[in-house]
C-alpha cells in the first residue's frame, strides 16, 4: 500500500507544480484584492506614482508568491491570484485573476 501512495505522489508531483505557477510567474498570495479605482488602492498608486490606463484591474495588495507544495508554505488563508505585473514598489501586484489552488 506505501508503495502505491508513494508512486501517486511521485507522479502527481508535476501536476502539483504546474498548478502553482502562472504563465506571468508565480502565484501570488495577497492580503486582499480590489479594483485599481477603489479609494485605497488608487491612494496606494498615487504614493507609487502609478498610473493605469485600466481602472477596472484587479490590483492585489500586500502580495507574497506561494512556494511549490512541499518546499514551505503551500496555502493561501487570503487571496491567490495570478498577476500580470507582480511587487510593483514593494507593496502591490497589476492585473490580478484569482486561482484555485
Amino acid at each position: 500500500m506505501f508503495a502505491r501512495v508513494a508512486v501517486a505522489s511521485v507522479l502527481a508531483l508535476p501536476l502539483l507544480a504546474a498548478a502553482q505557477s502562472c504563465n506571468t510567474g508565480p502565484i501570488q498570495c495577497c492580503n486582499s484584492v480590489e479594483s485599481a479605482d477603489s479609494a485605497a488602492v488608487a491612494g496606494i498608486l498615487s504614493v507609487l506614482g502609478v498610473v493605469l490606463q485600466d481602472t477596472t484591474a484587479q490590483v492585489g495588495v500586500q502580495c507574497s508568491p506561494i512556494s511549490v507544495v512541499g518546499a514551505g508554505q503551500s496555502s493561501c488563508s487570503a487571496k491567490p491570484v495570478c498577476c500580470e505585473n507582480n511587487n510593483v514598489g514593494g507593496l502591490i501586484s497589476i492585473g490580478c485573476v484569482p486561482v484555485e489552488l
